[in-house]
């Protein structure tokens, strides 16, 4: 009479076999939990749409979900020249447009207690309920004479779901400073488009 087979009866390479099989669907299943859990983060620097991008900026590839700092060195270039900033509201999020003349300058984007007037450092009287300051380098807001190139200013009503103005906070040596009064603070994104030139800022409702 035949006994029933078990583990303890089988040939030394079907174990190894079985323990083999064994291992791999648990380093499968350690792989899928540790992707599970781990920390996705949004990359510092912009993603650059293509050359078929004209005119007014587009929608946003996505909606924003960063916080953080971001800085984008671009030093030892020829100064870009703001020649305008735009802002409207869209789905989910506000944007601000900054016109540029020239290449497409470093930048840096930061939460600030205040907004301060770049060579003076007196600060400038705007409230809100946050800060986001955008400093654009090598750049400037002026052409050769001196004259602006961004007129109007230096506060801007934008009255948006979250954006409630825009300051200009400076031109002064090779920097010029753009600050949004939010209502609150929220997640942002910054992207370059191309053809012509602009910065796009899009913070969150």
């Amino acid at each position: 009479m035949r006994s029933s087979s078990t583990s303890a009866g089988r040939s030394p390479r079907t174990r190894a076999a079985v323990m083999v099989a064994c291992l791999a669907v648990l380093t499968s299943a350690l792989t899928t939990g540790l992707t599970a859990c781990g920390t996705v983060r949004q990359a510092t620097l912009p993603q650059t749409p293509g050359s078929t991008e004209t005119g007014s900026a587009s929608a946003a590839p996505g909606a924003p979900t960063s916080t953080a700092e971001v800085d984008v060195d671009r030093s030892g270039t020829e100064p870009a020249v703001v020649t305008g900033v735009r802002f409207a509201a869209h789905d989910g999020y506000d944007r601000l447009v900054v016109d540029l003349k020239g290449g497409m300058p470093g930048y840096n984007v930061k939460w600030v207690d205040e907004f301060v007037q770049d060579g003076s450092g007196k600060p400038i009287g705007v409230r809100g309920g946050a800060y986001l300051q955008l400093t654009l380098f090598p750049a400037q807001a002026h052409d050769e004479n001196g004259e602006p190139t961004w007129s109007g200013g230096p506060v801007y009503p934008a009255g948006l779901a979250n954006l409630a103005d825009v300051v200009r906070t400076g031109d002064f040596e090779g920097r010029v400073g753009i600050g949004l009064v939010l209502d609150r603070q929220a997640a942002f994104q910054v992207t370059e488009q191309r053809s012509p030139n602009r910065l796009v800022l899009d913070v969150a409702h």
